[in-house]
């Protein structure tokens, strides 16, 4: 009975982030006629005023994100045509990180590049995994298997290293960047503004419960490799 409370506790620090961001995300994104444009033409909008002409907007299926391979912003369907406030804000957050690769954010570059490694690292590690039990049929030696082993490890180190870095770059895209630019423009009201705040907040929050998630998983494969 011991473990159930701190057990409940891991569990909700992991899953209640995700929940709560839907939640709020869901929330604001009823369709406000007030607002002159959709979340693309905002996007847009901010970009022109920044002096990023050159940085495209595009309609994507992959979720919401900037791409700084190809300078392009890009929105998820419901933001991207979308007049809501969950629109706009999420716009804005991309745009943050525009400006950050205009700067030439080192933290942001990080990630971009550790993202590459952490795709090659997740193949190698998936492959170190399946070969594990074969390696150790033929070869019929430990350290063999001991060596693919750490390689899953280390692909999985690199996936929480990536989530870790990830979630200052965010926090600084929505609340060093794009809520500024928010109150500059006076784009939205006083209680518009607390409403965003909420949004950002709840979605820097779900990258915080993806690095508590990847930390987790190390423990248990360090866990399982000492045994």
């Amino acid at each position: 009975m011991h473990l159930v409370i701190p057990l409940l506790l891991l569990l909700a620090l992991i899953f209640g982030p995700q929940l709560w961001a839907r939640s709020v995300l869901s929330r604001y994104s009823e369709h406000q006629e007030h607002y002159p444009g959709s979340g693309s033409e905002f996007a847009r909008h901010l970009l022109n005023e920044c002096g990023l002409a050159s940085v495209k907007v595009e309609k994507t299926v992959l979720g919401d994100h900037y791409d700084p391979a190809d300078r392009c912003v890009r929105l998820g369907e419901a933001n991207f045509d979308g007049k809501s406030l969950t629109a706009v804000t999420v716009a804005a957050h991309e745009v943050g990180h525009a400006i950050q690769h205009q700067n030439g954010d080192r933290m942001l570059m990080m990630r971009a590049n550790l993202v590459q490694i952490a795709q090659v690292a997740e193949k190698a590690g998936s492959l170190a995994m399946i070969a594990i039990p074969l390696l150790m049929v033929f070869t019929r030696a430990p350290s063999v298997g001991v060596v693919m082993f750490i390689i899953g490890l280390a692909s999985i180190g690199v996936s929480a290293l990536v989530h870790l870095v990830t979630l200052p770059v965010e926090w600084d895209a929505s609340f060093g960047k794009a809520l500024p630019l928010i109150r500059a423009g006076k784009y939205l009201t006083a209680t518009e503004e607390r409403a965003a705040k909420k949004i950002l907040r709840a979605c820097a929050l779900t990258y915080f419960a993806a690095s508590l998630s990847s930390m987790l998983n190390i423990w248990r494969w360090i866990r399982f490799l000492r045994r």
